[in-house]
């Protein structure tokens, strides 16, 4: 079931698009200097006009609203894109140099488990377990709670212990990734 649209409403919006368009996208690029990401701003920021579109064409200004629309995405992804830069920093601040001779059927079959496990089980486990982040700075590489970091490292450990046969998974984890590179140096 649609949605009944106006046509007065979906004709001044059509207007207030080509009329704004290439201004909000300028607007983007130069707030956030990705002239690639620019248009998708100036898109969404549309959109999300569009979704409003009766309180937008009520206010004294739409054009100044729009704007205000542009520039809340825009600072959004910069914070988005700031807080993965910092996550990259942590990451390879901690990388050992590769080891010589892995065990390749011991990682593969690691590899192959892990991939097995969902995205956040996997991540918990591997920033734990492969990189030795402590439970905070997981929780913060992964924008979630320390609680929730502990749940999926123990259900994810579990699920390794079941997939690779073996109560000693995270030593075959820490093993496995060390082996290629992968693991942090520290324990804790």
């Amino acid at each position: 079931m649609g949605t009944v649209v106006d046509d007065d409403a979906s004709v001044e919006f059509h207007a207030f698009f080509e009329r704004h368009h290439a201004e909000l996208s300028r607007l983007a690029h130069l707030l956030t200097g990705d002239a690639d990401a620019a248009d998708d701003l100036a898109a969404d920021a549309l959109l999300a006009l569009w979704h409003r579109w009766d309180r937008v064409r009520a206010a004294d200004h739409p054009a100044a609203y729009a704007r205000g629309v542009v520039a809340n995405l825009a600072r959004t992804r910069i914070r988005s894109a700031v807080r993965e830069r910092r996550r990259i920093a942590l990451f390879w601040s901690q990388r050992e140099e590769k080891v010589e001779n892995p065990d390749v059927a011991g990682v593969v079959d690691v590899q192959e488990a892990l991939r097995r496990l969902p995205f956040r089980k996997r991540a918990c486990v591997v920033l734990r377990h492969a990189f030795d982040l402590s439970e905070k700075d997981t929780a913060l590489a992964l924008g979630v709670s320390v609680g929730t970091v502990k749940s999926q490292t123990s259900k994810g450990m579990a699920e390794l212990q079941r997939l690779l046969g073996t109560r000693h998974a995270p030593l075959k984890v820490r093993a496995a990734m060390a082996r290629t590179g992968e693991a942090g140096g520290r324990n804790r």
